[in-house]
């Protein structure tokens, strides 16, 4: 009885790092749009202010692509602590597990 509850326990702690571990390599493509050459080479007064609008614009989806950075990385980092915590209490079960 100790025994299968044991294998049950080691099996259910390898499959939730299992699933962690899935979860933490495989990330969200970003796919972002090339900038347009014709834009670059010409030169009109409307240009100038298209330009400075397509920086803005590029400005702030950085700025949001940095914000959903920093939320990847605090759940990464959750993740992490929880994988720390399941590897603690395994290293205390098998230390219990030998004295028993």
């Amino acid at each position: 009885m100790r025994i299968s509850m044991r294998q049950l326990f080691c099996t259910s702690i390898f499959a939730a790092i299992s699933i962690f571990g899935a979860r933490a390599q495989s990330p969200a493509p970003i796919v972002l749009q090339a900038a347009s050459p014709a834009a670059m080479t010409t030169t009109p007064p409307t240009a100038t202010t298209q330009s400075s609008a397509s920086v803005e614009a590029a400005i702030k989806l950085l700025e949001q692509l940095k914000a959903k950075n920093e939320d990847t990385l605090k759940k990464q980092e959750a993740a992490l602590q929880q994988l720390d915590e399941l590897q603690q209490g395994a290293e205390q079960l098998k230390i219990f597990s030998k004295r028993g």
